[in-house]
Parts: C-alpha cells; structure tokens; sequence
C-alpha cells in the first residue's frame, strides 16, 4: 500500500523536511484490525500532547479522518503516522506557523513468536542509558538513536526485549515497550517525567487497573525493587503483553495480575 504524505500518494519527502534533518516531529505506531486503528484516542490524546509541547501546528480533525482513511484501506496491519514540522531553511531556526507535514505508512501485520505472551521472554540488560530531558520526557518524538542504540546490544533468539535505565540507574523502560512489576499486589510502572515514552498501552493498562480496583503507582523504580518484584512484563499497543521471565541474574514467575491484564489486553487488541 501506498504511503501518504499530506494526504497524498507518495514515497518521498523534501530533503529540507525537518524530521530527516533533526528529527523534529513525532510518531505514533498503530495497530489495525478489520479497517480499524486500535486504541485511537489514547493515541492521537499522545500525539496533541507532543504537539503542545514542541509547538507543532497540526489540524487534528484532517490527521483523525486521514488516519481512518488510510486504516480503512490498509485493513489489517500496522499504521505509522509521522508528523515534522515540515521543510526548513538552514539552520536550527524555525518558523513557527508553518504546518506539520502528515506522512502516514501501511505494513503488515506484526508477527511475534506466540511463546512470549504465554511462557514469557527475557530482557537484556543493555549499556546504553536514556538521557534525562524533561521537556521531551514521554513523548514519542522521532529521536529515538538512544533506542537504536540499545537495540543493535543483543542478537540472539534468548532475549525479545532489552531493559534500559536512565543515568542515574534507574528502571524506566524497555527499548520498545514499558514496563510493569508486581510486588505484594500493588501494580508499579516507572516515573517517566525525565525520560522515557509514555506509552499508549501503559495509559491503558493503568486506567484498567484503576477501574478493577487494583492499587497501581507510577514512581522511580530502581533495580532492587525490580530484583524483588513478584511479577515483571512489558507492554505496547501492537503486541499487547509479554511476561517476563528474567534479566541477567533475575528471573520471576509468571503470575496471575499478569495473566488477568493479559485477559484484557487480548480483548481490546483482538489477538
């Protein structure tokens, strides 16, 4: 399928376009099912968020109906939707009315080894640190190298996620997920006004956790509250969740809070 640029079918940007030279713009990643995008509100909630904060100028009606047009083509499979802040003269200069470029992208639909929703996966602990920027701190923005970085850390079949600390060493997330631990019940995700993505399925996960009535806080994690968890997994908005077994030394059991969410998650996602 096509990709769409403002509207448009096309397979090219300007050179001048921002999000190649800076990476000036933000991204959401959006499952499809059935001509459908999955979890839309929380995801485009995300997105004018990001564009508040980076003082993008977007229509957020014409990016809905595009983003439901081009789902309803591709039917089933992933949707990335690009905003940048369009074509720029030389320099970090900007012109602060002009519009966001919109570039949206079709792919099939993700495939993941069933194992990792069902035994669970383990993460590698990687070297690469995620740098403190609260101004830029959960948001989906398009400088993502740290990621990159990290990612390219393991290639063997052992590991499906990587786990990544912040400077001062604490847990925050996975390279491309959140994560989650259990401890005596009490459902605990990372504080992400440094650094790290406030993802879509996070949001979802605690306003479900919320409404069950299960006692969820979002604050620093370090790595002995992570040693001693009860229940650890990570999650995202197209493959759901995936338990984790362990990281280097660590391991834990799958267990039932987990098991219960998963419930949850498949039922939103279909899968």
């Amino acid at each position: 399928m096509h990709s769409w640029v403002d509207g448009q079918p096309a397979d090219s940007v300007p050179l001048k376009d921002r999000g190649l030279a800076y990476g000036d713009g933000l991204f959401e990643t959006i499952a499809v099912k059935a001509g459908q995008p999955l979890l839309l509100d929380r995801h485009l909630q995300r997105l004018n968020e990001g564009c508040r904060r980076l003082a993008l100028v977007a229509d957020h009606g014409v990016i809905r109906s595009e983003v439901l047009a081009y789902a309803a083509a591709l039917g089933d499979g992933v949707l990335k939707l690009i905003l940048t802040r369009g074509d720029s003269l030389r320099g970090y200069g900007l012109n602060p009315g002009a519009p966001v470029r919109r570039i949206l992208q079709g792919s099939a639909p993700a495939t993941y080894p069933p194992a990792h929703g069902v035994e669970g996966i383990r993460l590698f602990p990687c070297a690469t640190r995620l740098a403190e920027q609260p101004m830029l701190a959960g948001l989906k923005h398009l400088n993502r190298l740290e990621q990159v970085l990290a990612r390219a850390e393991w290639q063997d079949a052992d590991h499906a996620e990587g786990l990544m600390l912040d400077m001062s060493g604490r847990v925050i997330e996975g390279v491309f997920s959140n994560l989650f631990l259990v401890r005596n019940g009490l459902l605990l995700t990372s504080d992400l006004s440094r650094c790290g993505v406030a993802g879509v399925m996070r949001a979802e996960l605690l306003a479900q956790a919320q409404a069950l009535g299960i006692p969820v806080a979002v604050a620093d994690v370090s790595v002995e509250q992570l040693r001693q968890a009860d229940e650890v997994f990570v999650c995202n908005s197209v493959y759901g969740i995936w338990p984790v077994r362990g990281c280097a030394a660590m391991s834990w059991s799958v267990g039932p809070l987990t098991r219960k969410l998963q419930g949850i998650v498949r039922a939103l996602l279909d899968i």
